[in-house]
């Protein structure tokens, strides 16, 4: 059974709630900053017009884009909500929208329909503008990711549809990326500086090696030895990190390309590796085999040229999650003769178990840069909840914005820099976009 509050406390906060709740269904922006003994406020980021919204990124600042019915709730149109105000974000012409990320400046990309729904096109949404970011000949265009000077990369379609290529969008021009011989090509991140990386074809068309695009120029980063490599993350420095395959192609191992130079960061004794996340630092965590041909994996951080391996909290296996700006390494691990999985903090060389809150099961899956971590768990019913885990203590969310707000099944998505929370919860049925603003204690 869910508690909730007790005695006059509860009396009076469901009187408050019902009278401020009450037209909530076509309100562009509610906010709930009720209970302020407790310390929290809960934002409702209120719908289109119709019943629900949802949430699907958010930037330093706070300002939110998801996805809202519209009034009859017959269609989704996706938005901006920024200083109180949930704003519309129109398409290019047809029925569906589907934006995917923002940067700091507010600039929204993804992608929409064109008229008459005939084809899909990347757009970016600037000054309140959407910008149709047209393609490099095709029918289709996809964004995937924006960096902090409005420069988005994405994938297009080319002359009859025969390819698809990476793209570069700059200063009101769509460049094409080109390929390493092959046919096709694909950008999977950006950074502060334009430099591009992903992954193209070769001569042939029958493998795809990594690149790196910079000033005007795709870089080849090779393999390990074997025929297939590919590039997930780049850090503000330019530092790449992915995977390749071996001699043979025996095997998997990931990789950090830094000033030229692919370093094979090797494993913690099994076949296998493969990375996760990079830092501006370089720091590089990700999880690898600890003996050949057993199954079970390790957590590992790689720093100033060593891989580090992270342990467990006691049973065979760990997974790293996400790394912040000072090295804190998040995931979750095996407990004890493997009975539970636990989310883990390692901080300062310690594995920090953050328990799961009365059940045997939970994960972490976000961190920001002053050490505050978010993550699912089971409770002891075996219910999914929420938790933030900060200045040593863990708290349920889903519990508290249940027990003060009325809002049932509450999921936190991000955990931005100011500490804020931002996630999706139910009410009434109704999913709902929220921020969770906690108490500093």
């Amino acid at each position: 059974m869910r508690r909730r509050g007790s005695g006059a406390k509860f009396l009076i906060a469901a009187l408050f709630m019902a009278f401020l709740w009450g037209g909530i269904t076509a309100g562009p922006s509610i906010a709930a900053s009720t209970l302020t003994d407790m310390g929290y406020t809960l934002t409702d980021l209120g719908t289109l017009g119709g019943a629900s919204s949802q949430f699907v990124d958010s930037n330093a600042k706070g300002q939110v884009i998801g996805s809202s019915r519209i009034g009859g709730d017959l269609t989704n149109h996706d938005f901006l909500y920024s200083n109180g105000t949930m704003t519309d974000l129109g398409t290019l012409g047809g029925s569906y929208t589907d934006a995917i990320a923002i940067n700091d400046s507010g600039q929204v990309i993804g992608w929409s329909q064109t008229d008459g729904d005939l084809a899909l096109h990347a757009f970016l949404y600037s000054n309140g503008t959407m910008t149709d970011l047209g393609t490099l000949g095709g029918s289709t265009s996809y964004a995937s990711a924006i960096n902090g000077k409005g420069q988005v990369i994405g994938n297009s379609q080319t002359d009859g549809d025969l390819a698809l290529h990476a793209f570069l969008y700059s200063n009101g021009t769509m460049t094409d990326l080109g390929t390493l011989g092959g046919s096709t090509s694909y950008a999977s991140a950006i950074n502060g500086k334009g430099q591009v990386i992903g992954d193209a074809a070769l001569t042939g068309g029958l493998t795809s090696h990594a690149f790196l695009y910079s000033n005007g120029t795709m870089t080849d980063l090779g393999t390990l030895g074997g025929s297939y490599s590919t590039a997930s993350a780049i850090n503000g420095k330019g530092q790449v990190i992915g995977w390749s395959q071996t001699d043979g192609d025996l095997a998997v191992h990931a990789f950090l390309y830094s000033n030229g130079t692919m370093t094979d960061l090797g494993t913690l004794g099994g076949s296998n590796s493969s990375p996760i996340a990079i830092n501006d630092s370089g720091q590089v965590i990700g999880n690898a085999n600890i003996l050949t041909g057993y199954s079970a994996n390790h957590a590992f951080l790689y720093s100033n040229g060593t891989m580090t391996d992270l342990g467990t909290l006691g049973g065979k296996t760990s997974y790293a999650t996400a790394i912040n700006g000072k090295g804190q390494v998040i995931g979750w691990s095996h407990t004890d003769g493997d009975l539970a999985r636990h989310a883990f903090l390692y901080s300062n060389g310690k594995m920090t178990d953050l328990g799961p809150l009365g059940g045997s099961y939970s994960t972490a899956f976000a961190i920001n840069d002053t050490g505050q971590v978010i993550g699912i768990f089971h409770n002891a019913e075996g219910d999914s909840h929420s938790f933030l885990y900060s200045n040593g203590k863990m708290t349920d969310l889903t519990q508290v914005v249940s027990d003060l707000f009325f809002v049932d099944t509450f999921f936190a998505s991000k955990v931005l820099p100011s500490g804020q929370i931002v996630g999706n919860g139910y009410r009434d049925g109704h999913e709902r976009a929220f921020i969770l603003t906690v108490p500093n204690k």
